[in-house]
């Protein structure tokens, strides 16, 4: 079973930037669909991005088309998210989440059976 560790929460001024990190403990990290969600309080946990296993698709939700950005780096089993123009909406705590071998729909919507990270801490402040 894959393990997953998020690192580079913070504190941040709204307009500012944070960058995700997230390593996997896995042999094979290159046959893994990556994801980040984000649970803010008193909200059900939501989809940020997701990258494909084979690193040439990405995808987004909506609420943060434009400002994040999801990159991996297979060699040393990292996913990444680069969150610029922050919003204090965007204030949850972040979660990677890694799934041998599927298709991004499947890390999307089929979350419960996702391996996860215990996630990291992300304020912005207005």
């Amino acid at each position: 079973q894959v393990q997953l560790r998020e690192s580079g929460g913070g504190l941040v001024q709204a307009g500012g930037s944070l960058r995700l990190s997230c390593a996997a403990s896995t042999l094979g990290f290159g046959s893994y669909a990556m994801a980040w969600f984000r649970q803010a309080p008193g909200k059900e946990r939501e989809f940020v991005a997701a990258i494909s296993w084979k690193g040439g698709v990405t995808r987004y939700a909506d609420s943060v088309r434009g400002r994040f950005t999801i990159s991996r780096d297979d060699v040393i089993a990292t996913v990444y998210l680069q969150m610029d123009s922050l919003k204090p909406e965007d204030t949850a705590v972040y979660f990677c989440a890694a799934r041998y071998r599927a298709t991004i729909p499947t890390i999307v919507s089929d979350d419960d059976n996702n391996a996860w990270g215990q996630g990291t801490q992300v304020t912005v402040s207005s």
